[in-house]
């Protein structure tokens, strides 16, 4: 009997051997890709290019190097450039980007810029204490949990969106850049992120190993203490009160004033962010015209997580038209890597020619990059122009980067409207610009999906 058995075991054991090598590349199959390609004299040219230069430079598209017309039909009145240098805050600078354009109009400013710094300290304290609740608040399940598994992975990032600007903003109010300038930190991330990181990981296997939640708690308080001291070495301490002398456009002095950062806020922005925009979103992944939201989507523990409207394109694209007939700058993400000509920075479908270099075709259409992991949200900027034909319709868009004033035309990108339609991802409007027929959708229950869902990407 057990002869018999160890038989059928040994007679499982080579099946399963064999069904695990089955499909691999055997020596048959590889001599067959070996017998099948025959380099040509083109493709050994094309071997001979790679090797001493980039994928990218040998399929630009010669017929399409000149830069898009610089001419828009309708555009916002906009001062200067932002540069988030080597950080992943362009949510940020995005997000104070709207706000200044709207302040500098309002005020009558020259070039200006609200403190990027600032609301970044905010950010980071913020993130933190939600990352440290979120262990607390799953802390009975195991580590292989699947969201114990990417709160892990995810402690904290310099990424995010325009609902963590609005939160915020309204949470801390605002200063003007030279009160809180940049620092060196600031402006390279990295090194800081990855000890902040490895900080609140400590943190969480402490945080999980704590006697009670009451235990946990007190722990997680003087874990704050110490994530607030490294942020103050790092970025320095937010201020709470200063004084400002305000210019005009002439740049003849308009008083100087003691402020708060909030009463700084109230008088020069003032109105309310949470409640005065929409987040849209075109992911045709996903059914239209349904809110949703994405779990630990946030930046604040007791903020909210990003909510969204998800449209198809022409939809987003009526909004985006009114807002910028009326002046008003936009929230715009999108997946900027694709088909970027970085000598003039334009974003165009037929900047690169990949399919002739490399002899394959990409046949892909905008949900199934979604849905296969090839395209997402990945930048954030500030929508600020669009070229409108005799008929009203969109030719070319035109953004306001935050990578400084010498990259792209002259610190802007500049699209097609063909590549708006595959690339583009969110846009945040004032809620007065959502049209009648679309406002009913904003009281439905949202669609929650989980944190690790494709959409979570955060901006950088």
């Amino acid at each position: 009997m057990k002869k018999s058995v160890y038989l059928l075991v040994l007679i499982l054991m080579g099946q399963l051997a064999w069904a695990q090598k089955d499909g691999g590349i055997d020596a048959q199959l590889l001599e067959e890709l070996r017998a099948g390609y025959k380099a040509s004299s083109s493709d050994k040219a094309v071997r001979n290019a790679l090797n001493t230069t980039s994928i990218n430079t040998l399929a630009l598209n010669a017929e399409n190097s000149v830069l898009l017309d610089t001419h828009f039909s309708d555009r916002v009145q906009t001062k200067g450039i932002t540069d988030q240098k080597s950080s992943g805050r362009c949510w940020l600078f995005t997000g104070l980007n709207v706000l200044r354009a709207e302040a500098i109009s309002r005020n009558g400013w020259g070039d200006f810029q609200f403190s990027q710094t600032y609301l970044f300290f905010y950010d980071q304290l913020e993130k933190a204490n939600l990352f440290l609740q979120a262990i607390i608040d799953t802390r009975t399940l195991p580590l292989e949990d699947r969201k114990v598994d990417w709160l892990l992975s995810n402690p904290i990032s310099d990424g995010g969106t325009f609902t963590g600007v609005s939160n915020l903003v309204m949470k801390y109010g605002l200063v003007p850049s030279e009160i809180m300038p940049e620092s060196l930190v600031a402006n390279n991330t990295s090194a800081y992120s990855s000890q902040m990181k490895t900080l609140l990981r400590q943190d969480a296997l402490a945080l999980r190993a704590a006697k009670s939640d009451k235990q946990a708690q007190k722990l997680k308080k003087q874990m704050l203490s110490e994530v607030y001291r490294v942020l103050c070495l790092c970025f320095g301490q937010p201020v709470q009160e200063f004084e400002w002398t305000c210019y005009n456009a002439q740049g003849e002095s308009q008083g100087r004033k003691t402020y708060t950062p909030q009463s700084f806020y109230q008088e020069y922005v003032g109105w309310d962010l949470e409640q005065g925009y929409v987040m849209l979103m075109n992911d045709p992944s996903r059914e239209y015209y349904k809110l949703y939201e994405i779990e630990y989507d946030r930046h604040l523990y007791d903020g909210d997580n990003w909510l969204y409207l998800n449209l198809p394109v022409d939809r987003i694209k009526e909004m985006a038209i009114a807002s910028i007939k009326d002046n008003k700058a936009m929230y715009f993400s999108c997946d900027v890597g694709k088909f970027l000509n970085r000598s003039n920075g334009s974003l165009d479908l037929r900047n690169y020619d990949y399919e002739s270099l490399l002899g394959v075709e990409f046949t892909m259409d905008k949900k199934q990059r979604i849905q296969t992991h090839s395209s997402g949200s990945s930048h954030a900027m500030t929508l600020i122009a669009v070229d409108l034909d005799q008929q009203g319709k969109p030719v070319k868009w035109m953004v306001e980067n935050s990578w400084g004033p010498s990259y792209g035309f002259k610190g802007n990108l500049i699209m097609t409207d063909e590549w708006f339609d595959e690339y583009m991802f969110r846009l945040v409007v004032e809620s007065r610009f959502i049209p009648e027929d679309l406002q009913g959708l904003l009281n439905q229950e949202a669609i929650k999906l989980p944190a690790w869902d494709p959409m979570f990407m955060g901006e950088e």
